[in-house]
């Protein structure tokens, strides 16, 4: 079977992760409409129920586990696999957001970021493995994020997480290369999914100031969920590498690309707002 073939996910199995709302939500929601199994992991029990029970297809699965924890993890994926014998994609959309500059973070808040979006991402990849190889063919699709391919100010624990998935996704594609199974990245820019709103900031900012930053970056969010996951979902369905979701996200590639040292002077007027965690309201 050639490398590049899509996959047929019909009565297959899907891990999402991230799955109660978001990009997991919708992600869940198209694949289940293509026929595949499901197998939905989150830490929002009540969350993953009511998507659970409004998806199309059966053999459904509902996981409340933290990523972030191994232990948890391990078991996890002994649960899945015992349910689920055809374990073909691995889908992960969990993350969170972090709002603040380096003179308002901690070491904690950045190290909960960072476990939270990389150490997540690479516990689930890790755990499911084994079970995706033993696939004729399967495919591994992480969330990284338009900030993977360039670093504003005012988003530091954000930025370096998603720089390292970026590099985790891109290394273990190569690792994997000679295996029947493949991995890409997906880069989106202004997704709707209110993911800013429920991020974290820093405790040192106040709550008003974090709240104007933090709508002033989602007034900037364009793109419909439902519209992202079919991306998605057809990203992983034809095992691509790298996919671009929003305009933003194909310019600050290209700008990255042209002007590695200065993609942030034409970056910082428009984000202007949305990383003023400083000035008081008056």
């Amino acid at each position: 079977m050639a490398r590049t073939r899509p996959l047929d996910v019909r009565g297959r199995t899907a891990v999402i992760t991230g799955a109660a709302s978001g990009m997991g939500a919708e992600v869940a929601r198209e694949l289940g409409r293509r026929g595949a199994r499901l197998a939905l992991v989150d830490r929002n029990a009540d969350g993953l129920a009511l998507l659970a029970a409004g998806l199309s297809g059966t053999g459904h699965t509902t996981h409340v586990v933290d990523l972030t924890e191994d232990a948890a993890v391990s078991a996890l994926a002994a649960e899945i696999e015992a349910s689920h014998p055809h374990v073909q994609t691995l889908v992960t959309c969990a993350g969170s957001s972090m709002l603040g500059n380096i003179d308002q973070l901690t070491m904690d808040e950045m190290r909960w970021l960072m476990d939270v979006n990389l150490w997540g991402t690479v516990n689930i990849t890790q755990a499911l493995l084994p079970a995706l190889r033993r696939e004729p063919a399967a495919h591994i699709t992480h969330l990284v994020s338009i900030y993977g391919l360039a670093a504003p100010a005012g988003r530091i624990p954000y930025a370096m997480s998603k720089f390292a998935v970026r590099g985790f996704t891109e290394s273990l594609r190569h690792e994997l290369e000679r295996s029947t199974v493949t991995v890409g990245a997906i880069y989106p820019a202004g997704v709707k999914t209110g993911i800013i709103g429920r991020g974290r900031f820093a405790a040192a900012i106040d709550p008003a100031v974090a709240d104007r930053a933090a709508a002033a970056q989602a007034a900037m969010y364009h793109t419909e969920p439902a519209d992202a996951a079919v991306r998605i979902v057809d990203a992983t369905v034809h095992r691509r590498p790298r996919t671009m979701i929003g305009r933003e996200a194909r310019l600050v590639d290209m700008l990255a690309r042209v002007t590695p040292t200065r993609y942030w002077a034409p970056m910082r007027k428009p984000l202007r707002n949305a990383i003023d965690t400083t000035t008081p309201i008056r």
